[in-house]
């Protein structure tokens, strides 16, 4: 008895992590036609209420994935996931400051916000190089961005480009400017404490830095991601 009970805490333990790979693929490949009905942080929320509406890529701005684009990962178009020299320099600057800099990819922050928790354990580390692994190999790029402006957090209980596109201009994401979509972008490193609706001077500098980082990178820069 006891060795037929070893023989199967052996089986599940080799069998489980095939299994969860096998439910993480299933999950990914079902997300890549289905739009998220909500988020693992969403979830987590401690908002009295969350907004979140569900755009498709057609119904937002160009202005928007340009302006997150040049916020959070330039690079985004022609890496695979992880930008290496970021993480290089990120590295390099924790190591000399106390103030921690931060390395990912609107890919990683995709996996992180859609499936995992927010944290620094080893554990939701190496889940989110999975997930990342995953988006990357089963999504296209556009995909990738298309779920990422709909989830992302904007504000307290704000979700999503539509969401905050209602809730700050009082317009659908469709119609966001330039100057908007920044700001919006702009508060994304902490979106409880930078506002858009009260935007600090850092907000607005930031703001500002962004538009120019959209008007370098030009508006035909994602045009050519599939």
């Amino acid at each position: 008895m006891r060795r037929l009970r070893r023989r199967r805490w052996l089986f599940w333990l080799a069998v489980s992590p095939l299994l969860f790979a096998a439910f993480a693929v299933l999950q990914v490949l079902i997300l890549r036609v289905v739009p998220p009905f909500t988020s693992a942080f969403m979830l987590a929320s401690d908002a009295p209420e969350v907004r979140y509406d569900w755009v498709p890529w057609e119904k937002i701005s160009a202005a928007a994935p340009l302006a997150m684009v040049a916020a959070e990962d330039q690079k985004f178009p022609e890496h695979w996931g992880f930008d290496f020299e970021a993480i290089d320099k990120a590295l390099d600057h924790n190591k000399r400051s106390r103030r921690v800099r931060g390395a990912s990819t609107i890919s990683q922050q995709t996996a992180k916000n859609l499936f995992l928790w927010s944290g620094r354990s080893y554990v939701r580390k190496a889940l989110e190089v999975g997930y990342t692994l995953l988006i990357e190999a089963l999504w296209p790029k556009r995909r990738v961005l298309e779920v990422y402006l709909n989830i992302a957090q904007f504000g307290p209980g704000i979700y999503g480009v539509e969401a905050a596109a209602q809730a700050y201009f009082r317009k659908p994401a469709s119609r966001l400017t330039r100057r908007e979509a920044a700001v919006l972008a702009a508060v994304l490193p902490n979106p409880v404490r930078l506002r858009v609706d009260r935007p600090s001077a850092y907000v607005l500098g930031r703001a500002s830095h962004i538009e120019s980082q959209m008007n370098a990178l030009g508006s035909s820069y994602l045009n050519d991601m599939h």
